[in-house]
């Protein structure tokens, strides 16, 4: 019983220590937005003499922020719809019909959760295909590198759900596209929530191909924004924290809302097809 209670003492330890290196510098950081320039060159865990909002509006203005943040909205919110509704049409497909050539397929699209992607081939894709430098471009790009983890936890699930319900569907004359999205795709909710927040939070925080695809800061999201704005005031660590906190807000408020839906959408995708 004393064991029991040393490991449990143990693991609650741990489990505080682990939070406390994600919340401390979380606070520094929130802290730091609204200090004055001497005091947020500190860096420190003190609070300010005097909390300064103005700071967050003085930030937006100099950052452009307002356009950046329309940005990666539209860019993540757009993608990750896309990428859930081709990920759950597929993903149903390859789970009930499990053919060889089925299998085939969903593990070459499983190898998108480890392939790199190769930038240079993308670039020149996008130059054929003239989608350098546009919202459908990155759109695109964002729904297609989430579609191989959304294809994995959706096949999983829909695997569970039985196959009465597509015959009774059959039987009572529905149409393939009102047995799916009437029926089958109402109950992948736990798993739409889990893609969802996870897709778009890959889509918002993605630096890279907007590095590279976007030459226009007109078209660039918030995480261009906070690199271009840390280049034009690097040494004014006040309003960088409270750049830097606007951009994590949106996605923060987002995995809280859903995150009871996140750990039930892994493990009810984590079926072998």
């Amino acid at each position: 019983m004393k064991r029991q209670r040393r490991f449990a003492l143990l693991k609650t330890a741990v489990a505080w220590l682990l939070a406390a290196i994600v919340l401390v510098p979380l606070c520094a950081l929130v802290l730091t937005s609204f200090k004055t320039k001497p005091e947020a060159a500190t860096m420190s865990l003190a609070l300010p003499r005097e909390f300064l909002f103005s700071n967050y509006l003085e930030a937006i203005q100099r950052g452009g922020l307002i356009r950046a943040f329309f940005n990666s909205v539209l860019i993540s919110t757009t993608s990750a719809v896309l990428g859930i509704v081709c990920s759950a049409m597929g993903a149903f497909v390859l789970a009930r019909h499990r053919s060889p050539i089925n299998r085939v397929i969903y593990t070459y699209v499983f190898l998108g959760l480890i392939a790199p992607l190769n930038y240079v081939a993308t670039i020149r894709v996008f130059q054929v295909l003239g989608l350098m430098n546009s919202y459908l471009g990155m759109i695109l790009l964002d729904a297609a590198l989430g579609i191989p983890f959304a294809v994995f936890v959706y096949t999983g699930f829909v695997a569970s759900v039985p196959r009465e319900l597509d015959e009774a569907a059959v039987v009572d004359g529905a149409s393939p596209a009102t047995m799916f999205f009437g029926i089958i795709f109402p109950l992948l909710k736990p798993v739409t929530v889990t893609a969802f927040v996870l897709n778009f939070m890959g889509a918002w925080n993605d630096f890279m191909s907007p590095l590279y695809l976007l030459n226009s800061s007109k078209l660039w999201p918030m995480v261009m924004s906070v690199y271009n704005f840390f280049g034009m005031h690097f040494n004014e660590w006040n309003m960088i924290s409270a750049v830097i906190v606007m951009s994590t807000l949106p996605i923060l408020i987002l995995y809280i809302a859903g995150q009871r839906y996140v750990v039930s959408g892994m493990t009810s995708g984590a079926v072998k097809l």
